[in-house]
């Protein structure tokens, strides 16, 4: 993981820097290192190279992250009210936050990936969202990018959720096929398995 963020980045000052070392699920506990760069840009890591001498830890990792910590149904008003504006399915769009977070509002993935949805910096800029740690913003904004995604490749589910994944172009780049990537391809069949508990 090296995720950078400029300090004065106007999200970034709403929430507080600490939040962006809450990860989600990880195979193993790790030290978070973190230093400031010439330039005022926060480098993170956990992987932290012999040559990366500025770096100092900043967050002791001391235990995994649980699982089912947080409740699978205390955001499913702003899912009901996504759901509605962008005419996607209620049980979808719940199956998606679950896979992507687990219903933590807080998450940051190796990746830079944020909040419930887990939304890259990119998209949080694209879809005009100020804070992605708010749950009510984080889900319209992640939902919008979703409804873009199913509208570009015509209504079919599973490239709609391996480009939410791996990036439309990327499904583009493989013949609107999903990418043979482990990662994508896990990732659709459980948001697909969710899918079907929530529905049924």
């Amino acid at each position: 993981m090296d995720n950078r963020f400029f300090i004065g980045n106007n999200w970034i000052g709403l929430v507080g820097i600490a939040l962006l070392v809450v990860l989600v699920p990880i195979a193993a506990s790790a030290d978070i290192y973190m230093f400031v760069d010439r330039e005022g840009v926060v480098h993170f890591t956990n992987v932290p190279t012999a040559s990366d001498s500025d770096y100092r830890v900043y967050i002791k990792e001391n235990s995994q992250f649980s699982p089912g910590l947080y409740s699978p149904d205390r955001y499913d008003p702003y899912i009901r009210e996504a759901s509605e504006l962008y005419g996607l399915s209620y049980p979808l769009l719940k199956a998606i936050i679950k896979a992507e977070s687990d219903f933590n509002p807080r998450a940051v993935s190796r990746k830079g990936a944020l909040g419930l949805m887990q939304l890259m910096p990119e998209n949080v800029k694209r879809m005009k969202i100020s804070d992605p740690f708010d749950p009510w913003e984080n889900i319209m904004g992640g939902a919008r990018y979703f409804r873009q995604m199913l509208d570009r490749f015509k209504g079919k589910l599973s490239l709609s959720l391996a480009a939410y994944n791996a990036g439309p172009t990327t499904v583009e780049r493989y013949n609107n096929q999903i990418p043979p990537y482990k990662e994508t391809e896990n990732y659709v069949e459980k948001v697909m398995q969710f899918y079907y508990s929530y529905k049924y």
